[in-house]
């Protein structure tokens, strides 16, 4: 095999192979000796076919297979040989093909040719992550936040009571049956039976609650609201639609009082003992708002801190990505790019900065997980392969095998459990300066790191 580089230019690489007849005839050669020994011809003995027998039935065949997977071998063992890591799969194109030159190279009658052009990872010098400036925002679990969470919890398992003659109102929850219609038509959806509405919830469209207030168990009326702009059906966004109504019930709310019964009935020994679970609950959220707000602060300040060559492959990709979600999302919305506000040139431009910090963060995280010696269990990866499948109850099987025949799939399992670990070691490196904050600073801080673009 002969490797000649013709061209460079940056990071983008072109690579011309040769593989000559003589090596392609001997792993041809080896290939017709696996298959001697295994395959079973009418007249002949299992292993005593005379090879130019096997050449006139799979010769032709058999050298296609042996050239492609020639060109798997050769083609990677011409990039390790340059202790080089491609950016993506390369992209590979046959030499001398036209006017019958791969039937003389399937033949053995010419050399195989072929051009490699890829783009190799950039050199990542990682940072000293101890000269990282990060603070970690630590909120104490005070009673009124406790006490609050047991309110809710109570407002969670409140009861409802039928009640006659009494008029739907705050709170109260109305059984109905109702049929919508759209000048005149009933529409898909639009009707219901046995439906229950809790007033002040806003579950159903703008205008409809408004027009159940007031109604008893038996009244009839005819409700019209409006779908909004943005309702994801567009065949109803922004219609004005009218509905037959009919009450059948209206339920008084009950909401328990929180004491010492309130806490036995969800499984607690006492209210104490039930203060003492949410109070944990309310820690763990608390810390883990906390460390969404920290891993912000770390992805940004590795961003600023590294600034290499990015491979174009890679950000296109991950542009593409992006940009094809957004026209989905714009899409279900009934929208455009128009309605962004903003040129498309600039939201391009935007999407591009965003697709770099990816690509650029992607990178330095694996160049401090490889240098750490970072890495995913097999455990860590069945107890997520384990959490995914519970999302899908009765599919679980499905799942498992899915991701058995899948090993990009299962990466995308094991990248988010790999980015975790480099976190907790730029953490343990960092190691950063604790403050205090109240509650709602902390869920602030972490409502305006979500909202930012990671």
């Amino acid at each position: 095999m002969q490797v000649t580089e013709t061209a460079r230019d940056g990071l983008k690489r072109t690579l011309q192979v040769v593989v000559g007849k003589a090596e392609l005839g001997e792993r041809f050669s080896e290939r017709l000796v696996e298959l001697k020994d295994r395959v079973q011809i009418k007249g002949f003995r299992r292993g005593k076919v005379p090879m130019e027998h096997l050449k006139k039935l799979y010769g032709k065949s058999l050298m296609q297979e042996v050239l492609e997977q020639t060109i798997n071998d050769t083609s990677a063992k011409a990039v390790k040989d340059r202790n080089e890591r491609p950016a993506q799969q390369p992209k590979l194109e046959l030499l001398g093909v036209e006017d019958g030159g791969i039937e003389r190279v399937v033949n053995g009658e010419t050399d195989l040719s072929y051009t490699m052009d890829f783009e190799v990872l950039p050199p990542i010098p990682v940072a000293d992550l101890g000269v990282l400036q990060l603070e970690k925002l630590v909120a104490d679990v005070d009673d009124s936040a406790v006490d609050k969470a047991l309110s809710d919890l109570a407002e969670r398992n409140t009861s409802y009571e039928p009640e006659e003659g009494r008029a739907a109102s705050e709170g109260d929850l109305v059984t109905m049956n109702f049929v919508g219609r759209i000048d005149g038509e009933a529409f898909e959806g639009g009707s219901a039976e046995g439906a229950s509405l809790a007033i002040g919830k806003k579950q159903f469209i703008p205008g409809f609650e408004e027009g159940v207030v007031g109604m008893k168990a038996g009244d009839q009326k005819v409700v019209t609201a409006t779908f909004p702009e943005d309702y994801p059906m567009a065949n109803l966004a922004g219609k004005a639609a009218d509905f037959d109504v009919s009450v059948t019930a209206v339920a008084k709310p009950k909401k328990p009082e929180v004491d010492e019964d309130f806490a036995k009935g969800l499984g607690a020994e006492d209210l104490k003992t039930l203060r003492g679970f949410v109070t944990d609950q309310i820690k763990r959220e608390y810390d883990q708002a906390s460390r969404v707000k920290l891993k912000r602060e770390i992805l940004d300040a590795l961003d600023k801190a590294h600034d290499f060559e990015l491979p174009s492959s890679l950000v296109d990709f991950e542009f593409n990505n992006i940009w094809t979600q957004l026209e989905n999302n714009l899409k279900a919305a009934n929208k455009t790019i128009a309605d962004e506000g903003k040129s498309e040139e600039d939201l391009r431009a935007e999407y591009r900065a965003i697709a770099e910090r990816r690509v650029r963060l992607g990178l330095v995280i694996g160049e401090i997980g490889e240098k750490n010696k970072l890495q995913v269990s097999q455990d860590e990866l069945r107890r997520a392969l384990v959490e995914q499948a519970r999302r899908y109850p009765g599919r679980e099987k499905q799942v498992y095998e899915f991701y058995e025949k899948t090993p990009g799939a299962l990466n995308e399992l094991r990248a988010p459990i790999f980015e975790e670990k480099v976190i907790d070691h730029v953490i343990a490196e960092a190691k950063p300066v604790e403050k205090k904050v109240s509650r709602d600073e902390l869920l602030k801080a972490v409502e305006e790191a979500t909202e930012a673009e990671a």
